[in-house]
């Protein structure tokens, strides 16, 4: 029975100190000491309990009345950057395979692999010499036509010759011209030339080599300016229009942010994957990058409207993030919010806030719901700039950003 006794003194000491020291260093306490009947009394027994009219004890200072002093702020309202992210890759402004018209052998390569060339350069020429034997037949029977018209038009001017003779030597001076022209189009088909300006691909043929319709001569490409074409879902339909800005960056140097923009949208919507096809363009003057890269492309979207607070009014319990909120009689109220997009001093916020709230930045710990608050001083809204956007990813993008939440 002693043993009981002496524990349950012991509880009612610890009781009584922890109760003391609640008082003494946690003002916040007070109130509901003074509403259990108990601060009055330790008071009275001359424990040093802080005034709270004095704001001394250790918590941040109390107004007239009990009133919580606290640092506070004004709500604005920002728009949320949002971008969405594909990966895409690129390909050339222009770009064409040569290849041989006609079958033969390869006589000549007028270039060298990774030269620039001007559209209509020569590139290569195949073995010409029966062309150029009919070439010249073609030649002589022209001459030999023109001689025949030019005697029968002497003839029809005497009166010798007949409207038989006069048409069959326009007919064959007309067959003749076109026999050369075929002989010289002939000619030219064994001469490969640039149809546009570039640079020459890697050259794996040599003279000698037997070629065909098929045969890939080189590849020429215009890389002046790069397109990259990628994919988004279909609810940005609408979203995305020619002319937006974007960046790029090449996933092999993901420090290279370049600045282009759209250059086409897809006239319809892939059924198969429900995607949009979208080719942006960028400059690629300093000739870096090249087409088949792979890149992170990121386009801006149109942002909703938030409130934006100081990250300082953010905290947190064990339902989520809330903030405290001053009401028209300067009570405390809890809002719960939801995190949408992180800025330099600020954060926007998913929350019943309108702008020019008062919430509290410095003072929370010793808030409660319904507490009085006196705010000695206001602080004007943050301006914050962006630190991480909100990024969409879209459809065969890389891993998401990991400061970057989902929309």
């Amino acid at each position: 029975m002693t043993y009981w006794i002496r524990l349950g003194a012991i509880c009612f000491g610890l009781l009584i100190v922890s109760l003391i020291g609640w008082a003494v260093f946690l003002p916040a306490s007070h109130p509901v000491l003074d509403r259990a009947g108990l601060l009055a009394p330790m008071r009275a027994v001359g424990l040093p309990i802080p005034d709270a009219n004095n704001g001394s004890g250790g918590g941040p200072p109390f107004g007239r009345g009990g009133e919580v002093q606290v640092v506070a702020q004004e709500v604005a309202n920002a728009d949320a950057d949002s971008r969405l992210v594909a990966i895409g890759t690129a390909r050339a402004l222009r770009g064409v395979t040569l290849t041989s018209e006609v079958a033969g052998t390869l006589e000549n390569v007028a270039v060298a692999s990774g030269d620039w060339v001007e559209a209509g350069s020569l590139i290569a020429e195949l073995t010409v010499e029966a062309q150029q034997l009919a070439l010249a037949r073609a030649e002589l029977a022209l001459r030999d036509a023109q001689a025949r018209a030019d005697r029968v038009a002497q003839l029809r001017e005497s009166g010798s010759a007949t409207q038989v003779q006069i048409d069959e030597a326009e007919l064959a001076l007309n067959r003749a011209t076109l026999d050369l022209r075929d002989a010289e189009f002939e000619l030219r088909r064994r001469q490969i030339k640039a149809p546009i300006s570039g640079w020459i691909g890697l050259i794996a043929l040599e003279p000698g080599n037997q070629v065909t319709t098929s045969t890939e001569l080189v590849r020429l490409d215009d890389r002046s300016k790069l397109l990259i074409d990628f994919d988004v879902p279909e609810r940005f339909v609408g979203l995305i229009g020619v002319g937006d800005a974007l960046q790029a960056s090449p996933l092999s140097r993901p420090g290279d942010v370049l600045q282009g923009q759209v250059r086409a949208t897809d006239a319809r919507v892939d059924q198969g994957n429900r995607s949009l096809r979208i080719q942006g363009e960028i400059e690629n003057e300093d000739d870096r990058l090249r087409p088949g890269m792979a890149f992170r492309v990121s386009v801006a979207l149109p942002g909703e409207r938030l409130p934006m607070v100081d990250p300082l009014a953010i905290q947190w319990d064990r339902d989520g993030a809330f903030v405290w909120a001053l009401d028209d009689e300067n009570k405390a109220q809890r809002i719960r919010v939801e995190i949408v997009q992180r800025r330099d001093d600020a954060v926007l916020l998913r929350a019943d806030l309108q702008a020019g709230t008062i919430v509290v930045i410095e003072g929370v710990q010793n808030l409660r719901p319904g507490a009085e608050v006196s705010p000695r001083e206001i602080i004007p809204a943050p301006q914050g700039e962006i630190v991480d956007d909100a990024t969409i990813q879209a459809s065969g993008s890389a891993d998401q950003p990991e400061s970057s939440p989902d929309i």
